[in-house]
């Protein structure tokens, strides 16, 4: 019993942890190249801060415990893009903006779902801090593109969303009765036309408006008579053509599990191979100290559904056998080699599972 982990995390073994942390470090050299500089936040906090950094994100899924020594209540984070928000609101609000920052970390959730059953994960990603522009959401969606391209994904498939369509319509162009706001966005996210119907029919076209990206922005286009999606569709038009065929597009605007943060802007990022989401991001509020606030655009990979559970590239390992002078270790190691040292005259490169043979000074691959 002693051996077993509780529901939803478990141990990743070799060659798989040291795959996964090489594709980390894959992404995170792509990130870094556009600008964004690491920030390593700590696994737990107080939660009253933890939770009231994102204007519109509550701490949900937190795993709390009370501290022994300040007797407060700690979260374990199950999410970092809070906690990097608070380092640019607190320790950087100092800095110029835009600020720009990358993290990767374990985030861990008090429950999960079948459908994602682990509770512990790896999540990497990049903020934007101080800009509300389509400019800022053309480079984030550019950077998530060009991290999951270096995680190995050669084309993409990108969902857009548009997080607050309900709600600015609700208040202007088409109001809709506050007891039935939650009601109906709840009813578009599931596409239920009947539902739409009854509660809101002005709202019906939404519910087709999702497909290929051209064709559902076409139909929103459409939608919108008055105007008032205008800003947000031309800014979605922009971001479009600043992907320019990197990635497979697709509009639907009234997603809206899993953005419950996020303000005019939201995307999910797909390998083209799988139905199961490996990253998501947009626009978002930040609140400092004092109740200022702060635009900021972000995302986040799950870098456990990159991965999968198979090593990325070829495992090469070279067996030096009992005696082999320190030196001429180093050398290979100096030419890329991973090298395995007997420590004993009977061991041998099957036991510790090596790939080659150092014999007559070079690698010999193993029959």
């Amino acid at each position: 019993m002693t051996a077993l982990l509780p529901e939803g995390l478990r141990d990743r073994l070799p060659p798989v942890a040291d795959a996964a942390a090489a594709l980390e470090a894959r992404v995170l050299g792509a990130i870094q190249a556009h600008g964004y500089e690491r920030v390593d936040p700590p696994l737990a906090e107080f939660a009253e801060g933890l939770g009231s950094r994102l204007k519109a994100g509550a701490l949900q899924d937190a795993v709390r415990f009370v501290d022994p020594v300040s007797q407060r209540t700690l979260a374990i984070r199950p999410d970092l893009t809070a906690q990097v928000a608070r380092i640019a609101a607190t320790r950087m609000g100092h800095h110029p903006r835009p600020v720009r920052l990358s993290y990767a970390g374990a985030v861990l959730k008090l429950r999960a779902s079948q459908l994602a059953p682990a509770r512990e994960t790896r999540q990497i990603g990049a903020e934007l801090f101080g800009l509300d522009t389509v400019a800022a959401a053309q480079e984030v969606v550019i950077v998530a593109i060009e991290a999951v391209a270096a995680a190995g994904v050669a084309r993409p498939s990108i969902d857009f969303t548009l997080p607050d369509l309900v709600d600015t319509l609700a208040a202007g162009a088409l109001p809709v009765a506050s007891e039935k706001l939650d009601l109906l966005r709840q009813r578009l996210d599931a596409k239920d036309a009947g539902a739409v119907a009854e509660l809101a029919p002005d709202y019906l076209p939404l519910v087709a408006a999702a497909g290929p990206f051209d064709q559902a922005l076409a139909r929103l286009r459409e939608f919108d008579r008055d105007g008032a999606l205008g800003s947000r569709l031309d800014a979605l038009a922009a971001i479009a053509r600043a992907v320019d065929g990197r990635a497979v597009l697709t509009l639907d605007p009234t997603e809206r599990h899993g953005f419950e943060y996020q303000s005019w802007l939201g995307f999910s990022l797909f390998t083209g191979t799988s139905a199961a989401e490996v990253g998501r991001g947009g626009t978002y509020t930040v609140v400092h100290e004092g109740g200022a606030e702060e635009a900021a655009t972000g995302f986040s990979l799950f870098a456990d559904r990159l991965i999968g559970d198979q090593p990325a590239g070829e495992r090469r390992r070279l067996f030096l056998p009992f005696g082999t002078p320190p030196a001429e270790g180093a050398a290979m190691r100096a030419q890329g080699w991973v090298t395995v040292a007997a420590l004993e005259p009977g061991d041998t490169p099957e036991a510790q599972v090596c790939t080659h043979l150092y014999a007559e000074r070079a690698a010999r691959p193993l029959d």
